[in-house]
């Protein structure tokens, strides 16, 4: 039986593809064996790498955990989703039975596996140069949107907040921690002893009842705490 090659959705893009190497592309494991799974793995390398650079050059003074921070934003899956939404590639997708009755075409993680495997099919089939040009006009629109002030963690935009202020560190103290050991409550608090502030926050984690503690800070000195 005759199968007709599927439509390609990175034409807008100016991006032909194999017919090959797109329909495996575009296919989920629940349509057949030969499938996106492989160039997925690839593709989120690929993307991993090209947003990767893609910070670097365009914030040359942020800190490694920021970039990463940053990263994380981007190539989330919910992020890789939207950009695939915009492509329509939910009436581009190969799937079983199953998977459409179920509503697979809309779901995040397979529109977000789709998009990365199509990254690695135009890398293979056309080189890096043409694989990097498709990532960054894909991701132009929320590179646009990035805050790099955002994707800083709450305990270093406070410690930055009182250094500007020519304050000292704030003080991070266990108040508190229950449950079983597999399932431990931290109680932490912070306090910015020059500013007379502190608040407490609990977290599955030290680190995350710090972060959260910190926050709580923040929010205090923005009400007009310490001022």
């Amino acid at each position: 039986m005759f199968v007709a090659a599927p439509r390609n959705p990175l034409a807008r893009h100016g991006v032909e593809l194999d017919g090959a190497i797109l329909t495996r592309a575009l296919t989920h494991r629940s349509a057949g064996r030969d499938n996106y799974e492989r160039l997925e793995f690839l593709g989120d390398a690929l993307v991993n790498t090209i947003i990767s650079i893609g910070l670097y050059q365009r914030y040359a003074r942020a800190a490694e955990g920021d970039l990463t921070r940053l990263r994380a934003a981007l190539i989330r899956e919910s992020s890789l989703a939207e950009i695939a939404r915009s492509l329509n590639l939910s009436d581009y997708l190969l799937l079983g039975s199953g998977e459409l009755k179920s509503g697979g075409f809309r779901r995040d993680s397979i529109l977000a596996d789709t998009l990365e495997a199509l990254v690695a099919a135009v890398f293979l089939h056309h080189g890096w140069d043409e694989c990097r040009r498709l990532v960054d006009a894909l991701f132009e629109s929320a590179f646009a949107k990035v805050d790099p002030e955002a994707a800083k963690d709450s305990k270093t935009r406070l410690q930055e907040l009182l250094q500007g202020r020519g304050l000292g560190l704030p003080e991070y103290r266990l108040i508190d921690s229950h449950g079983k050991d597999h399932d431990k409550t931290f109680v932490m608090a912070c306090e910015v002893v020059a500013l007379g502030t502190a608040a407490q926050a609990t977290g599955r984690s030290r680190k995350h009842a710090e972060q959260a503690a910190a926050e709580a800070v923040l929010t205090l000195l923005a009400n007009g705490a310490g001022a």
